[in-house]
């Protein structure tokens, strides 16, 4: 992936006041104030409808607010060009199937860093590395649907990757993952954070979101309800709110509070708790 001096500095976002209903009349957003400060590692949490992706959508300018305004840098994203967005803004979908259209891999995934100027072995060292980052190296000449669901999801990633964008969206990047590829997009996750990118996902992947993120926002029926660092959101004292958005905190947050190790303890902390909670056995002589 990318080093850290190969990307321009991640700039801000800030939602202000920000609105939204699609053209049926459904509202999505209501008044969401949010900021995301540059280089964040944020993860969105929310039941389906809640307005997760609505939200994220503002930030590339795929969708534009009703009332309020997104703004990246201080900049309104409706003054904002387009292409320029694109260089700033990199995401992936849910369905990789939305994203996906080119007859190989290599070539999905050249399209993004072509289309913002890149060509010849830059270009072909940038799509190595993406899919090499993914787990896809051996992949390059494969029809993107010739591959599997998870596997096509990744690719979609690595097209994103590709891009080095400074702000970088992932939308349910573990779902049809199995161990392997949760493992593959957590680091992704942890490489995007090092390199100082501003990182949002949206994910119904509680352990992965826990583990894997500084900050996370929880939302419900258009509105942030809870919003902090995972220790806290996770806190037993907020399963109360985490329930009335339909969400169940994570097991190790649970086993945590039973232990007294707190929302996110380690896998170091769970041994030594059950090394005191457990006597050792006698042995019979």
């Amino acid at each position: 992936m990318t080093s850290p001096d190969s990307a321009a500095p991640a700039p801000s976002i800030e939602f202000a006041s920000v609105s939204f209903a699609y053209p049926d009349g459904t509202r999505a957003l209501t008044d969401v104030e949010l900021r995301i400060q540059p280089g964040e590692s944020l993860a969105i949490v929310g039941q389906n409808g809640s307005g997760k992706s609505t939200l994220v959508r503002h930030i590339n300018g795929l969708l534009r607010p009703a009332t309020g305004r997104v703004l990246i840098d201080g900049r309104d994203i409706r003054q904002t060009h387009v292409a320029r967005l694109a260089g700033l803004v990199g995401l992936a979908f849910q369905n990789p199937d939305r994203q996906l259209f080119a007859g190989s891999a290599s070539a999905e995934v050249a399209f993004g860093p072509r289309n913002l100027g890149l060509r010849g072995s830059a270009l072909e060292a940038r799509v190595r590395e993406a899919l090499e980052d993914v787990g896809l190296g051996e992949e390059t000449a494969t029809n993107p649907y010739d591959l599997g669901y998870s596997r096509r999801k990744l690719l979609a990633l690595a097209s994103v990757l590709a891009m080095r964008t400074p702000i970088l969206i992932l939308d349910e990047p573990t779902t049809g993952q199995d161990a392997r590829g949760v493992a593959r997009v957590r680091g992704v996750v942890a490489r995007a954070a090092g390199e100082g990118r501003t990182l949002i996902a949206i994910s119904h992947d509680m352990r992965f979101v826990a583990e894997s993120f500084r900050r996370v926002v929880v939302m419900r029926a258009g509105r942030v309800v809870l919003d902090g660092a995972p220790d806290a959101v996770f806190a037993e004292t907020a399963w109360g709110a985490l329930r009335a958005a339909y969400l169940e905190p994570p097991l190790p947050a649970v086993a945590g509070a039973r232990l007294g190790l707190g929302a996110t303890p380690t896998d170091g902390e769970f041994v030594a708790a059950l090394e005191v909670a457990t006597p050792p056995r006698t042995q019979n002589r």
